[in-house]
């Protein structure tokens, strides 16, 4: 998934890019609001989301903000140092998505960016995966064109792999994005449904344990 990060201090880019590429996002880096407007992620067909400081050296971040928005719908995150609750405000009004305030952490940053990016897609279509049809706005899934019975965890947890089917993902990844962003305890959890799901899913799937990593979802 594709992230612009624009940002023009190099110790906080860096971190954010590291940290971001480690949740599988795909991050350009610019540092002023020019390069920004002059970016091809900065279209709906070629950016997931776009992360601005407000503090760059040519211009206002919100004037980024604001021309952005003028282009279309791309999602839009703030993440700045100013606090002061009247930038909040006028950064949201102008068309940001959210509003993030240094110093964050990456699993902070990465929660905001999934709500959003959900937020962005609420009449995303039903989508089919071979056998597989995953309706993420009714939260049901048919198998062969029955329904499968899922709890709420397996609903998410399969939904979740079957965003990029064949990719892996880490079980940190799967813990904070089916759990909770700030989830500490024990990943047995995540075994165990990923068992029950195993058996559900019979031949039409499979989760594949890639060991030391995490999981995928192979189509049958």
């Amino acid at each position: 998934m594709r992230v612009l990060l624009v940002e023009d201090d190099e110790p906080i880019a860096e971190s954010l890019t590291r940290g971001l590429s480690r949740y599988g996002f795909e991050v350009r880096w610019v540092r002023t609001g020019a390069e920004a407007l002059a970016a091809p992620e900065t279209t709906e067909e070629e950016a997931a989301i776009v992360l601005v400081d407000l503090g760059l050296p040519d211009m206002d971040g919100l004037d980024v903000c604001r021309e952005l928005r003028t282009r279309g719908d791309v999602p839009i995150i703030v993440i700045s140092a100013r606090s002061d609750e009247v930038d909040r405000v006028v950064g949201l009004e102008i068309g940001a998505d959210d509003y993030v305030t240094k110093p964050f952490g990456v699993r902070e940053v990465v929660a905001r960016m999934r709500a959003v990016l959900r937020r962005a897609q609420p009449n995303q279509p039903a989508q089919e995966h071979g056998r597989l049809r995953v309706d993420r706005r009714g939260r049901r899934v048919h198998l062969d064109g029955a329904e499968l019975v899922l709890t709420p965890k397996e609903f998410d947890l399969l939904a979740f792999l079957a965003e990029e089917p064949g990719a892996v993902f880490t079980r940190e990844q799967i813990m904070e994005a089916v759990w909770d962003e700030n989830w500490f305890g024990p990943t047995k959890t995540l075994d165990v449904h990923v068992g029950v799901l195993r058996r559900k899913l019979g031949d039409a799937a499979s989760l594949e344990t890639v060991r030391g990593v995490g999981f995928r979802l192979v189509l049958a």
